[in-house]
């Protein structure tokens, strides 16, 4: 009998250790495909990006940059879609992880989503000159992880209002949209909590759903506050961020908990990447096609 327990204390050490091994051993990234949804098509209409300047009073002495893309099907006569992006520098890029002007010129053209001006704004730099990183920027987390609707000020007061000089937009919340990776996430979400009755539909990036600046409260007050009127895709990778912050994973998956057991509209695709754009990207199309069903369906 002693003979048996000594070896399966044996067999069962060597299981535990292989089980620790193997997780030790998990990819820290994945590889991604990029489909054609994310590739320049022959014969698709493309749209226009322009870049801007920015000096705001709502978030006072602060400086940015920020894009317009206007789709080719644009007109006048037609108010459009609206999608805001946290550092825009990083989605507006073509060949970046996001690549959203070619997904939109995609998908639009499909009727895939409705015809849909993007906004894509970097975060606030204290001073008169632009940061060399935008991701550096120094007002970034303070605006992107605060969760007050002073962010949502800076669009509904500022931007947005710059923007309709121009282009006619559409009045329904459900044509509005934001989104963002990391702390971008965070905002993102926070912009529509805040003000569910102006932006109806999310999308988080590895979202910041951690103690930066208390976001970590966010699964809690779902859970116990009546249901805001919002559509929340939601992507993370099991590979994110684990730091005195919290684990970006774990805080994603609190979300979908929150978000299912508030009988929420969202979705949750996780991956086995890390704190970056390569998944998020790669599955963008599928993303927006999710996030906007509700408007283009009807």
């Amino acid at each position: 009998m002693k003979h048996y327990l000594h070896n399966t204390l044996i067999i069962s050490t060597v299981l535990l250790n292989l089980h620790v091994a193997q997780a030790q051993q998990k990819p820290t990234s994945e590889t991604v495909a990029y489909g054609p949804d994310s590739q320049r098509q022959p014969g698709i209409p493309m749209g226009k990006v322009t870049k801007y300047v920015w000096k705001s009073k709502v978030f006072a002495n602060t400086i940015r940059e920020y894009y317009v893309y206007v789709p080719a099907q644009y007109d006048a006569k037609n108010p459009a879609a609206l999608m805001v992006f946290q550092d825009g520098h990083t989605y507006v890029k073509e060949d970046g992880d996001f690549r959203v002007p070619i997904v939109f010129d995609n998908l639009i053209h499909q009727k895939a989503m409705p015809v849909t001006i993007g906004l894509f704004i970097n975060p606030g730099q204290h001073g008169e000159e632009l940061p060399k990183d935008p991701f550096k920027a120094d007002n970034r987390s303070f605006e992107y992880d605060t969760l007050t609707s002073q962010y949502d000020r800076l669009l509904i007061e500022e931007l947005i209002p710059e923007l309709t000089k121009t282009y006619k937009l559409a009045d329904s919340p459900t044509m509005r949209a934001i989104g963002g990776l990391s702390s971008g996430g965070i905002c993102a979400f926070t912009a529509a909590w805040q003000r569910p009755d102006y932006f109806h539909k999310v999308l988080s990036h590895v979202g910041s759903f951690t103690n930066i600046k208390g976001g970590y409260v966010y699964p809690s007050l779902i859970r116990k506050s009546p249901k805001h009127n919002i559509k929340v895709f939601l992507q993370d990778g099991s590979n994110d961020l684990d730091n005195p912050s919290g684990n970006w994973w774990l805080g994603n998956l609190q979300m979908e908990a929150a978000l299912k057991f508030g009988k929420y509209d969202y979705k949750f695709v996780g991956g086995t990447g890390g704190h970056n754009g390569k998944h998020g990207g790669a599955i963008l199309p599928e993303s927006l096609r999710w996030l906007w069903a509700d408007v283009v369906s009807k």
